[in-house]
């Protein structure tokens, strides 16, 4: 028992000098290398020390490794002396580096009003959460971010625009395969929202050249790019009134097309609502003050204009007739996504589409300012991050409520979304093709 009790107590004590080789240790060391040569020769074997060998020893038992010259006192404390170097290198230098960039980084993120900042989301009574697997996709090669659709039931041709700054008409056919896709006209721009205006002209919002005309011939005319002196920056959306009032969308006033993440992200009301005469040429500021103005759409019965704030998960409504004239009322909120276009489509209900599902991390950005700079940052100097999924449309009935929301996890940017038919088409700001998704063949299900 004594035995076993001595051999832990040296092995406790080698143990310390091999790790912490102190003056002293050493010494007491050599001690009980006299009183247990056997079990010092031992530790020499398995390398556990290489400490000098005692004179007293007998030179012919040492084994190789205990022969070779003790480290001096410079190289242990050389080796103590790198480890702060070595923090300073891998740890502080980052930390200091970064805390510098974001301090000196301009974008200055807004908190968001507390009351908006909500995780809840509408019930919606039935989905389809397969939407990109059961699609078909039209103009796959000849369509470059296809943003927004509009459908000419005269001609049974599609109207888009696209990143290449053409607008191209798109022939479907039975087979999506088989759709003829034809480049009509290029603005010079980037061509987003697109609505037909009652002389078979296409007015066209285009965030780099301002609210354009384009007539059955393609010529292309600018309407406006101004309104109370101050020019557009990213003008979005549009549609046209029964009585030729066209009304828009200057999704932000302060950020280019290039910066639509910064406008978002930034968390002020940067965007606008307006309308054009063509009669009187006038241009009239109808909304001030709000989150990305996006997608727009007259009411079927002219009363009233739908617009969307994408950030903020909602769409708003202003009143164009009657003893409302003037007023702003919510219209939706909770959408369990982010809005960009809406659409009417003759039958009583209108389509939002959702750039992006509702998510737990968009969730933290949105409430914590220092996170969205932190992720601007991030888009400037290695890229844009994907947060995005669960992108689709919603369909809701004239009153705002909720009818069917079609998505998937594995598609965002969608931008637009119409019905034709028996057949959804979604636009997108970034696929290269336009989404057809056959409603008919693939219906929703009840949400439990």
């Amino acid at each position: 028992m004594k035995s076993s009790t001595a051999i832990w107590y040296s092995n406790s004590i080698l143990t310390g000098i091999t790790r912490y080789r102190s003056p002293r240790s050493v010494a007491l060391f050599e001690k009980l290398s006299h009183t247990n040569e056997k079990y010092y020769y031992y530790l020499l074997k398995q390398n556990k020390v290489n400490h000098r060998v005692p004179q007293t020893m007998d030179e012919s038992k040492t084994p190789d490794s205990a022969s070779q010259p003790r480290p001096s006192k410079a190289t242990f404390t050389k080796q103590k002396s790198s480890w702060p170097f070595t923090f300073l290198v891998t740890v502080l230098v980052p930390v200091v580096a970064a805390t510098l960039l974001y301090q000196l980084d301009s974008f200055d993120p807004a908190p968001l009003p507390p009351d908006e900042l909500t995780r809840h989301v509408i019930t919606v009574p039935a989905h389809n959460d397969h939407m990109l697997r059961l699609s078909e996709f039209v103009g796959v090669g000849n369509l470059k971010a296809p943003e927004d659709v509009a459908y000419d039931a005269k001609s049974g041709v599609i109207y888009t625009g696209c990143a290449d700054g053409w607008i191209s008409r798109v022939t479907v056919n039975d087979s999506a395969a088989d759709s003829v896709v034809e480049k009509w006209v290029n603005t010079g721009g980037r061509p987003l929202g697109i609505a037909f205006g009652h002389n078979n002209e296409l007015i066209v919002a285009d965030p780099e050249k301002g609210l354009l005309n384009v007539t059955a011939d393609g010529v292309v005319e600018l309407l406006t790019d101004e309104a109370d002196g101050q020019k557009f920056k990213l003008t979005d959306a549009v549609d046209v009134a029964h009585n030729g009032i066209i009304y828009f969308t200057d999704a932000s006033y302060k950020y280019s097309l290039s910066k639509t993440s910064w406008d978002i992200l930034e968390g002020k009301p940067n965007g606008r609502l307006l309308s054009y005469d063509p009669a009187t040429k006038t241009t009239k500021v109808l909304v001030h003050n709000l989150y990305f103005a996006n997608g727009v759409v007259v009411s079927p019965d002219q009363n009233y204009v739908i617009f969307c704030e994408t950030p903020m998960r909602r769409c708003g409504k202003y009143h164009i007739q009657g003893k409302e004239k003037g007023r702003v009322e919510k219209f939706i909120d909770h959408l369990p996504g982010f809005p960009d276009n809406i659409r009417y489509d003759g039958e009583g209900q209108y389509w939002i589409a959702l750039a992006a599902g509702h998510t737990l991390e968009l969730d933290i950005a949105f409430k914590y300012p220092f996170i969205r700079k932190i992720l601007i940052i991030m888009e400037k100097y290695i890229g844009r991050p994907h947060i995005g999924k669960n992108g689709g449309v919603l369909a809701i009935d004239l009153a705002g409520n909720p009818i069917a929301h079609y998505y998937d996890p594995g598609l965002a940017s969608v931008s637009s979304g119409i019905k034709i038919g028996n057949h959804l088409y979604c636009g997108s700001i970034v696929l290269p093709y336009i989404v057809r998704l056959n409603l008919k063949q693939y219906p929703t299900q009840a949400t439990t």
